[in-house]
């Protein structure tokens, strides 16, 4: 097929998780406009490794794909309970926050309403050229769009310190649920990273019968979020205004100080682990899982059965000989297929970042009018909460009014008793 013979759609997005989700719901409601998403899997889901029973959000129901621009939409979180039939269970069960697998089922069910999501279709190319983008996969072109948006999210890391193990002994805290039936319980497992995730992992393993946990951290202790009121206020449209008044050097360093109030722990889980490891000490008369926090991992090696962990702790080194190790330490943002050519006109910041503006739209050479878009890639110029759920109908009805040259939803927050300058 050639190029002319393709289909074209006004908006193509790459990427079918949460972000573009939220733009295609939004999209549909507020032009006849076609739009079109690609995924790379074979069909709708939201970290499926991360995924079991006990395991909650950190962020309010409300904060779903719609609500906050559009609360009389289809999509929203509300309209899918009472579809489902359990707005009852839920409300009388009084989660703090909804269940992580209740939050996975709302955006299956979304998903399944949503047209034009074409999965099981991995973009590993996305050219510019007369008439506008073209996006391929395996070699093959699949579309071409007037406009691009990107959302093609973040992807678990593994540190050069824990690269080369063997993977059947050392692998990411998504591949835990793939291993953990066939694994030792009278092994040593370490559980190396001090985020919500690790906390997450330790105690599954416990709850597995695992009795020799090391949960491994790097800051000083495994610290809490911070979900205050005055916390909370930096998740608003008017301190993402306040932000872009501010030169970069100011900006990076006030969301770096913003780290804990959406990288932290939920207080509830790490007191619900304190107490999963205190009756684990009236079984066995010792406390199944040991938290070290204060250490780096600086390198690892296989020796014999074991994987030895060598330890940077305060002011000393440490060495920890276990059977396995659950990586867990974060995600880093996943590559931009642009080829060459188009990569060479994206505008990029001192850091290696795409410039982004505003209203999420990427600065690059030649656009003629053609534009592109990114999710959670402005972290610098627009916060902690570019990367996380709490702003998704609120960033894609951005977009959307970017793309469509109009105010189709209005977005205001006059209402702040909060004056940042």
């Amino acid at each position: 097929m050639n190029e002319a013979e393709l289909p074209y759609y006004h908006t193509v997005g790459v990427g079918a998780g949460p972000a573009n989700l939220s733009l295609a719901a939004l999209y549909e409601e507020a032009t006849t406009e076609s739009l079109a998403l690609f995924e790379k899997s074979g069909g709708p889901q939201w970290h499926p490794g991360l995924i079991f029973p006990g395991v909650s959000m950190q962020t309010s129901w409300m904060k779903d794909l719609v609500t906050l621009v559009d609360p009389r939409h289809k999509l929203t979180f509300l309209n899918y309970m009472v579809t489902e039939g359990r707005l009852f269970a839920l409300l009388n069960s009084q989660f703090a926050t909804i269940p992580r697998k209740e939050y996975e089922r709302y955006i299956k069910w979304a998903a399944r309403q949503i047209p034009n999501i074409h999965y099981s279709s991995p973009i590993d190319r996305i050219s510019f050229g007369d008439g506008g983008f073209t996006v391929y996969s395996d070699g093959r072109a699949l579309a071409r769009s007037e406009h691009l948006v990107v959302g093609v999210g973040s992807r678990p890391y593994i540190p050069e310190a824990l690269a080369g193990l063997p993977a059947d002994r050392s692998f990411i805290a998504d591949h835990l649920s793939d291993h953990i039936d066939t694994m030792d319980r009278s092994k040593t497992v370490a559980v190396v990273g001090g985020g919500q995730t690790g906390l997450e992992k330790v105690s599954r393993l416990l709850s597995a019968g695992f009795t020799n946990v090391l949960w491994i951290g790097r800051q000083p202790w495994f610290q809490t979020i911070d979900d205050s009121s005055t916390a909370n206020d930096i998740y608003r449209p008017n301190y993402n205004e306040f932000l872009h008044t501010l030169s970069r050097p100011t900006r990076k360093r006030l969301v770096t100080g913003h780290r804990l109030t959406g990288d932290g722990i939920t207080p509830g889980s790490l007191a619900g682990l304190y107490q999963q490891n205190y009756n684990g000490h009236l079984e066995l008369g010792r406390f199944p899982a040991t938290f070290l926090p204060g250490r780096n991992v600086d390198s690892s090696e296989v020796v014999g059965d074991d994987i030895v962990l060598h330890c940077r702790a305060t002011e000393k080194l440490e060495e920890y000989r276990v059977g396995y190790v659950v990586v867990a330490v974060g995600r880093e943002i996943t590559p931009v297929p642009f080829d060459s050519e188009l990569a060479e006109r994206i505008d990029m910041d001192e850091d290696g970042e795409m410039i982004v503006d505003a209203d999420y739209s990427v600065r690059w050479k030649g656009m003629n009018g053609h534009r592109i878009y990114a999710f959670n890639r402005a972290r610098w110029s627009h916060g902690i909460q570019d990367g996380s759920l709490t702003q998704l109908p609120l960033r894609a009805a951005m977009v959307i009014n970017s793309i469509l040259g109009r105010e189709v939803y209005k977005i205001s927050d006059e209402m702040c008793q909060t004056k940042w300058s």
